[in-house]
């Protein structure tokens, strides 16, 4: 769409009560800002926005605010079909008619995306059937016992798979958002959208959805167990961060503490280790302007090189792309 087609865009994002809010206002917004830049500029908005939901009128949020659906999901017309997340569509993945109502309007759209939990409307309607794609890390498992046929991508804030796209939870509906104004009006147009909202531009697809440390705690099934530990590796990243070292902190055989760390926390010392480093780098990345060997050898890294793989491998980024993208301090 860079050539700016004589029409605008038109983009419908779809609802199911009670919807999460961000998901719709969030890249409603991204997109309504990119309007307000090509009409300051002197040309015609690039995007028709509207909302949908199974049938017109109120749509119930999450916050208790009510918006208002001028299309039922058989009315809508689009170019870009984007569908909301909240309790809503993950309840209403049983209920056949909606979603088969759902996976004919998608069948007539040529880019279909979902934000957060909306990716269970599109796998119910079997769009992501042996795709790759993501949604919220909270509901992993759920995803994953529900549509077994999706390659479900942990480390992702978004998933393009050809026609059909997924993104992570809520707030990445707005790297998302920005990575299509990118993709359609080109990047200065999607960049003074993120600086008009005061995002960053953008995170990158591949970027984890949330902190090694949270991650720890929220798979853990006792986070007190090795709390003090974690508190201590966390601030002595450069120390020797090895199973017999940990161990001997902990007063723990390492095949013990090895076992023991792995049973309670769903994770290796090594790879918490890892993510942790990677945390501190991609904030050092971000706010300061270190160059990359010293941000290594801080963050703990045998090297450049060890950081640059770990990245990689983590994130699907270097870490001077990740600088390149998020801007130094």
């Amino acid at each position: 769409m860079k050539h700016r087609p004589a029409r605008p865009h038109r983009i419908a994002i779809a609802g199911f009560a009670p919807a999460q809010a961000l998901d719709i206002t969030g890249p409603l917004d991204v997109f309504a800002t990119a309007n307000i830049i090509a009409t300051t500029a002197g040309q015609p908005p690039p995007y028709q926005l509207e909302l949908a939901a199974p049938r017109r009128g109120a749509l119930a949020t999450t916050n208790g605010v009510a918006m208002l659906a001028t299309r039922s999901l058989r009315e809508v017309e689009a170019d870009t079909l984007l569908v909301a997340g909240g309790p809503g569509a993950r309840a209403t993945i049983g209920n056949r008619r909606v979603v088969n109502e759902l996976r004919a309007l998608s069948e007539r759209v040529p880019r279909v995306g979902s934000i957060c939990t909306g990716a269970f409307m599109l796998a119910a309607a079997g769009l992501l059937d042996g795709a790759r794609a993501t949604t919220h890390w909270a509901h992993f498992d759920e995803f994953e016992s529900a549509f077994p046929g999706v390659q479900l991508e942990r480390d992702a804030l978004f998933v393009n798979a050809g026609r059909f796209h997924s993104s992570a939870g809520i707030s990445a509906g707005i790297d998302y958002a920005l990575s299509l104004v990118e993709a359609d009006l080109g990047r200065p147009t999607a960049l003074e959208a993120a600086r008009g909202l005061v995002v960053f531009m953008k995170r990158p697809g591949g970027q984890s959805q949330y902190s090694a440390q949270l991650a720890a705690e929220s798979a853990a099934d006792d986070p007190q167990r090795f709390a003090p530990l974690l508190r201590w590796i966390a601030s002595h990243l450069t120390a020797d961060l090895s199973v017999p070292a940990l161990a001997e902190r902990v007063a723990m055989s390492p095949r013990n503490f090895a076992r023991s760390f792995l049973a309670t926390m769903k994770t290796t010392p090594a790879r918490h280790v890892r993510l942790l480093r990677i945390d501190a780098a991609r904030r050092l990345l971000t706010d300061s302007r270190l160059s990359i060997p010293r941000i290594a050898e801080r963050c703990g890294f045998a090297s450049d090189e060890a950081m640059r793989v770990a990245f990689q491998s983590q994130l699907k980024v270097s870490p001077s792309d990740f600088r390149a993208r998020f801007g130094g301090g």
